[in-house]
């Protein structure tokens, strides 16, 4: 009798994808916010949040919160350090949609070629790309962390929108000025397309 290779050999394979979004009852999605700093990508995220639990769909949110202060705390701001957070993000993003939640990242994520990146490990069809185009002004005034008044007085460098470019996506899914759309109108179209995602 010959040595058994596989102990369990009926659980040699993690469950699929499928698996997962049939448990949820639901289809895992990227939908990448991006933006200059108080644009307001969080605000919105946080008002899609909320929606998506009311309706009984898993939703996780990734921010400067929660993986500049945990997985990404030893990188900085350096165009290097800048790369390799986004490239982390979207590696933790792609095992969520992965596992088919809902998942909103908030990020200014600011050149065309970091979101190229983000998209090719989440893959083109889960990802979703929503250009928070609120203007430059609007996003100073309410400068709601004081970044930008530190920026000008050349406390902070590179920073996007002041000392460093913001570059506009070339094709997102969807675009949001939330200097003309009210809150409730910025989260319902965010909504649509999630929804509509299918």
């Amino acid at each position: 009798m010959g040595e058994a290779t596989n102990i369990y050999p009926i659980y040699e394979k993690m469950m699929t994808r499928s698996d997962k979004e049939q448990l949820l009852g639901q289809r895992g999605v990227m939908v990448w916010f991006t933006g200059l700093s108080g644009s307001g990508k969080s605000t919105v995220a946080l008002g899609v949040e909320r929606e998506l639990h009311k309706r009984g769909i898993l939703c996780r949110i990734l921010d400067g919160d929660n993986i500049r202060s945990g997985i990404n705390k030893n990188l900085g701001f350096s165009a290097d350090d800048r790369k390799e957070n986004i490239r982390r993000i979207a590696e933790i993003g792609k095992l969520f949609v992965d596992t088919g939640v809902v998942t909103l990242s908030a990020f200014i994520s600011p050149t065309n070629e970091s979101r190229r990146m983000a998209s090719g490990i989440i893959g083109a069809d889960d990802f979703k790309e929503v250009y928070v185009s609120t203007p430059l002004e609007v996003c100073e005034q309410r400068d709601v962390k004081g970044l930008y008044a530190r920026a000008r007085r050349g406390e902070i460098k590179d920073f996007t929108g002041v000392s460093a470019p913001f570059e506009v996506p070339e094709h997102p899914a969807l675009t949001l000025d939330t200097s003309v759309l009210t809150l409730e109108e910025s989260v319902n179209k965010v909504l649509e397309l999630i929804l509509n995602n299918k």
